[in-house]
C-alpha cells in the first residue's frame, strides 16, 4: 500500500469545504453522485459519501431519503457555519474571558469596529431564548 506524503495531502477540512461549497451553489438537495459531479468527478463516490456522512454527523448538513440513498442540503450558509464553529471552539474553553480577549486583541481595527457596531445593535434585538446574547461571567455585572 502506498503512503501519501504530507506534501501531497490536502489541508485539513478542504474536502468538507469543497463539498459544502457545492451544496451551497446547488440551491437544492444533492445526492453524493451529484456532489461528485459538481466537484469535477475527481473524487471517488465513496469518498464523497463519507464526507457527506461526516458533515451530517457534525450537524452541518441535513439528509433525507431519496430512493435507496440520501440527498443532502446545507443547514446553514457559510457565515452561519463559521459562527457555529467559533461558538464550538469557545465552548471548549474553561476560561472564556481569556479566549475572547485574545480573539478580540487579534482583530483588525476594521473588524473591531464592526464587532462594536454589532454588539451595540444586539441590545436593540429581542432575545431569542435563554441562551441569546452574551451571558455575564462570574464576578461581572449583568
Amino acid at each position: 500500500m502506498s503512503e501519501t506524503s504530507p506534501a501531497q495531502r490536502r489541508p485539513s477540512g478542504e474536502l468538507e469545504a469543497s463539498v459544502l461549497a457545492a451544496l451551497w451553489a446547488a440551491g437544492g438537495p444533492l445526492s453524493p453522485v451529484e456532489v461528485r459531479s459538481a466537484l469535477g468527478g475527481r473524487l471517488a463516490r465513496t469518498t464523497v459519501t463519507t464526507i457527506l456522512t461526516r458533515l451530517h454527523d457534525k450537524g452541518a448538513v441535513s439528509r433525507s431519503r431519496a430512493g435507496r440513498g440520501f440527498v443532502y442540503s446545507p443547514i446553514q450558509d457559510s457565515a452561519g457555519l463559521t459562527a457555529r464553529r467559533m461558538r464550538s471552539e469557545l465552548d471548549k474553553q474553561d476560561d472564556r474571558g481569556t479566549a475572547l480577549a485574545r480573539f478580540v486583541s487579534q482583530l483588525t481595527s476594521e473588524d473591531e469596529q464592526l464587532l462594536r457596531t454589532l454588539l451595540e445593535g444586539a441590545g436593540d434585538a429581542a432575545p431569542e431564548g435563554p441562551q441569546a446574547g452574551p451571558q455575564p461571567g462570574p464576578g461581572t455585572a449583568p
